[in-house]
């Protein structure tokens, strides 16, 4: 598996850079990631993805079962499963390349678990948009990013991917 993540490293630097901004070159310092507390929270991390993992496929699996059962399942219902999913697949990747030190990917860590919780609870709250069984899914969903937030939010978190130094101008 390491053989196949090195030879694949050069296109995950180009996402990297698409991803990453200005900082997709910034890397912490080793003895931060080695941190036993770092590489805890990330193994924490890990595992509340794949609850929300498990809660994405199950939300596919539910609408899949009433369809088939002949009731009727929105676009919107498919349209939600498949962004579940993806947002999930893009925190896995968020998670990895954070957890080898990349502080963009921390700061996307960040960003998205502070901004999806609030989005998906406002969309569970538009009326008749979705089924009762898909907001209590949403409800689920936004409480353990926010306990993904918890964790990445830590002080010691907070130390070991320190904001980068602006570059100084020349005038």
């Amino acid at each position: 598996m390491n053989a196949l993540l090195h030879r694949l490293e050069p296109a995950f630097r180009f996402l990297d850079r698409v991803a990453g901004g200005r900082h997709a070159a910034v890397v912490v310092p080793a003895e931060a990631m080695a941190h036993p507390r770092t590489r805890d929270t990330f193994r924490r991390v890990a595992w509340l993805l794949v609850v929300e993992l498990l809660l994405g496929v199950g939300a596919v699996a539910v609408a899949v079962g009433l369809a088939v059962s002949g009731a009727d399942v929105t676009f919107v219902v498919w349209m939600r499963t498949v962004v579940v999913l993806g947002i999930t697949a893009t925190l896995f990747y968020f998670t990895w390349r954070a957890s080898r030190g990349w502080y963009w990917a921390y700061q996307r860590l960040l960003l998205f678990t502070r901004i999806f919780p609030v989005i998906t609870l406002v969309l569970a709250a538009i009326p008749h948009l979705y089924p009762a069984w898909m907001i209590t899914e949403q409800i689920v969903f936004s409480l353990v990013l926010l306990g993904i937030l918890f964790y990445l939010s830590s002080t010691h978190m907070r130390e070991a991917f320190p904001r980068p130094a602006r570059p100084t101008s020349r005038a």
